[in-house]
């Protein structure tokens, strides 16, 4: 929802190994017009609250090669589907691939309050931009797939199977990509069952 200014109003999720350095974040993102939906220093705590919260975005201060940072870091890209910046009081390259490797979307040094709602919109939008492309090759995969098994199925090559896909999707007034994951879905169930392996050992008598 817009505040006054006309910015979008986010759910923030703050997290930081230090107590006044989140208090602290916790004041700037207020000033800014977002709402602090949960503040965190700890690891064992802050998956749960982020899964229970769903913030649109996470904030992670980190310290100078802190593994506590990082391991929040960790937390929160494992139960949220939210990006993750990190503050950081000074550049390390090693420490940022690092973060990177855990799930930061993007970074920046600790700065103005103006800089830090950039940062935000600047992350967001990437953030959008990546999910949309991941969602195409997504898309292109399952519809390829679908035709895959189209032609095994009915001895035809790869356009007319396309064919097929697209005179099913408009027939039924169905979006193709639907319509392949109904075809991919129904042939998944028509495959024969694993059978259970072997034992190594035989039971005992």
């Amino acid at each position: 929802m817009p505040g006054e200014d006309g910015i979008p109003k986010l759910r923030v999720l703050i997290a930081n190994e230090r107590r006044d350095r989140l208090a602290l974040l916790a004041q700037v993102v207020s000033d800014l017009g977002h709402e602090v939906v949960a503040r965190e220093i700890e690891v064992k705590e802050v998956g749960a609250v982020t899964a229970r919260e769903r913030p649109d975005v996470a904030l992670v201060g980190l310290g100078l090669q802190s593994e506590h940072a990082l391991e929040l870091i960790s937390e929160i890209v494992r139960e949220s589907s939210c990006p993750v910046i990190a503050l950081l009081t000074a550049k390390d390259p090693s420490y940022v691939h690092e973060a990177a490797k855990r799930g930061v979307f993007a970074y920046i040094v600790d700065s103005a309050p103006d800089d830090l709602q950039s940062a935000i919109d600047i992350t967001l939008q990437r953030f959008a931009e990546y999910h949309s492309l991941q969602g195409a090759f997504g898309r292109r995969a399952l519809i390829e797939q679908a035709k895959g098994i189209l032609m095994a199925r009915h001895g035809v090559d790869a356009d007319r199977a396309f064919d097929m896909l697209r005179d099913h999707s408009q027939h039924n007034g169905r979006k193709l990509v639907d319509v392949a994951h109904a075809i991919v879905d129904s042939h998944l169930l028509l495959l024969p069952p694993v059978p259970e392996p072997p034992a190594l050992f035989e039971q005992p008598a």
